[in-house]
């Protein structure tokens, strides 16, 4: 159900990364399609947070897909992801918008992935601000494509290096290194599962990436745990879903029902 999840990747690269040369995208190997899911978001204790709705629309080979957290605060995490899947995954363009009080910078992104034009629109201060810029990005930038390619990422494969626009509030292209962090077993009413742990580093080179750890600049490692077998699927994921923030975890969530007169009557 998750796999445009990717809040939890948007704001890492809080340091310029050096020329990693040309990478190429993820090559399609599950076709995306028609989706409706529901997530929460708690804290590693397990309060809640928010709620999530998921929803993701194919239209050929072209799939937009839109996640929203609504906060118990009020504040709103609304992220929308346009991509093609034509023998490799693309994104296509990208939309992210973070507001309220949980959100240090509240902040509205665009991105064109075909012109390269980003727009960011955020607060700092009380003041608004605007950032408009032109970079030439990656073939393999993946905005809001996370969990997407680590369903498609082929399991004999360790280790794979993407890129990413992070906002902070500057656009700047990072590098994001996923590989496999071993196994894990899970059950589903007492039949038991196994699950893929995945851990998604920044990595930092040079000078940059000896500082970064001094400084507290090195944002911390994100975990996925994707469900294994012929049809991989997101189970849950733990790291901070926003420049310098707590983290927190993502998982599937179920529909509660009320007790209805037809039910009792069964």
């Amino acid at each position: 159900m998750s796999r445009t999840i990717w809040a939890l990747f948007l704001s890492w690269g809080l340091l310029i990364f050096p020329d990693y040369g040309r990478a190429e995208p993820v090559t399609v190997r599950h076709t995306e399609g028609l989706l409706r899911g529901f997530l929460t978001l708690r804290t590693l204790d397990g309060e809640l947070l928010a709620t999530g709705d998921l929803s993701q629309v194919p239209n050929g080979r072209q799939v937009t897909s839109e996640l929203v957290f609504h906060f118990k605060d009020g504040s709103l995490l609304q992220e929308t992801t346009v991509f093609s899947q034509a023998k490799v995954f693309r994104l296509l363009t990208y939309k992210l918008v973070q507001k309220g009080p949980v959100f240090k910078h509240p902040m509205d992104v665009t991105l064109n992935n075909t012109t390269g034009q980003i727009d960011i629109r955020y607060s700092d201060d009380g003041k608004d601000k605007t950032i408009s810029e032109h970079l030439k990005l990656p073939d393999d930038v993946s905005n809001g494509l996370i969990t997407t390619l680590l369903n498609d990422i082929d399991p004999k494969m360790p280790k794979i290096t993407v890129s990413m626009v992070a906002t902070t509030p500057k656009p700047r292209i990072v590098k994001l290194a996923v590989s496999q962090d071993g196994e894990e077993s899970f059950s589903i009413g007492g039949s038991p599962r196994k699950a893929i742990r995945y851990i998604v580093k920044v990595e930092i080179g040079g000078i940059s990436g000896v500082v970064a750890p001094i400084i507290g600049k090195q944002p911390p490692d994100t975990y996925v745990w994707i469900s294994a077998g012929k049809a991989p699927g997101f189970l849950k994921s733990e790291g901070p879903l926003y420049d310098g923030g707590p983290v927190w975890r993502i998982e599937l969530a179920s529909p509660v029902w009320p007790k209805t007169e037809v039910s009792q009557k069964r």
